[in-house]
């Protein structure tokens, strides 16, 4: 629904270049440069300047590209709520989701939608809380899922799922030998955790301050940027870890590894979908309300 020529202006902005957006676009080069000039004139404002074999928006280019990447998002959504006004489930969603929801919690739920609404195109991010809020921010995603305590005045936290963060150990850890510990035991036990950014770790950082602990009291032996690869270190290791139930419960079930109990010491947190301030609409609620229908609990730990 745009004007064609801002069609042209976005390519142009984000290629940084005339001769790839001409080739995104099916046009010549010339023809790039006529639409170009034409809003140049339209505005009085030259949009692009040049940085050596580079070229780079000005900030006028700067501004319009704002409004168009806004201008987008309206579209988005005009055709998404007419579309749902007559009962079709069309068009494209951009989702993002912190690692541990993405991997272990997604999954059955994009199934069933897909099944449910094949007209739907779902893009899903897989990265930590923190870029997950970057990329809504940035307008790279309109729907994110995140765990944590994190909360920003330009978004919105919409409640998903609960979930807790238990103490695991492998199977045959000869320093996990009983399923249940002290808290102050915890500060001597060698431990695995996950990179600045995830959602774990704010949420155990958090918990810890609550019981007037910090990171550095405990014998943290490294850090690694993915669950899975924590899991496979716990196999191999004495080491224990701070994971997600969702993601070990396959483990947990098949005796790969353990749950180790500690004390008056319980990590419960939020699962929460995340928009921007004002914009939640279109297929951006029909997925959440949808995956609201479809989530399934894991039973509670056992006493």
């Amino acid at each position: 629904m745009l004007d064609y020529r801002l069609t042209v202006f976005d390519a142009v902005a984000r290629r940084r270049s005339f001769t790839k957006a001409a080739e995104e676009l099916c046009i010549t080069q010339p023809a790039v440069t006529r639409h170009i000039k034409e809003l140049e004139k339209q505005f009085r404002a030259r949009l692009f300047e040049r940085q050596g074999n580079r070229i780079a928006l000005t900030g006028a280019g700067l501004v319009m590209q704002r409004h168009v990447m806004n201008m987008q998002e309206l579209s988005r959504q005009l055709e998404q709520e007419i579309d749902l006004l007559n009962e079709t489930r069309r068009g494209s969603l951009k989702l993002g989701a912190s690692t541990t929801i993405a991997q272990y919690v997604l999954p059955p739920v994009l199934a069933k939608f897909h099944k449910a609404s094949r007209d739907v195109r779902l893009t899903l991010l897989n990265a930590n809380t923190e870029q997950i809020e970057q990329s809504l921010l940035a307008g790279e995603i309109e729907l994110g899922l995140i765990e944590g305590d994190s909360r920003r005045r330009e978004i919105r936290y919409i409640p998903f799922a609960i979930d807790e963060i238990v103490l695991v150990s492998g199977a045959a850890n000869v320093t996990a030998s009983k399923s249940r510990i002290g808290l102050e035991k915890l500060r001597a036990l060698p431990l695995i955790m996950r990179e600045a950014g995830s959602g774990t770790l704010e949420v155990l950082t958090h918990e810890l301050k609550n019981r007037n602990m910090k990171l550095s009291d405990l014998s943290i032996e490294m850090s690694l940027g993915s669950t899975e690869a924590i899991k496979s270190y716990l196999m191999h290791s004495d080491c224990m870890a701070f994971i997600s139930r969702h993601a070990v419960a396959r483990e947990i079930e098949s005796g790969i590894l353990k749950i180790v109990e500690i004390d008056d010491f319980a990590i419960h947190r939020q699962f929460s979908f995340i928009v921007l301030q004002g914009s939640v609409g279109g297929l951006a609620d029909y997925f959440m309300r949808f995956a609201g229908r479809q989530y399934a609990p894991l039973p509670a730990c056992p006493a």
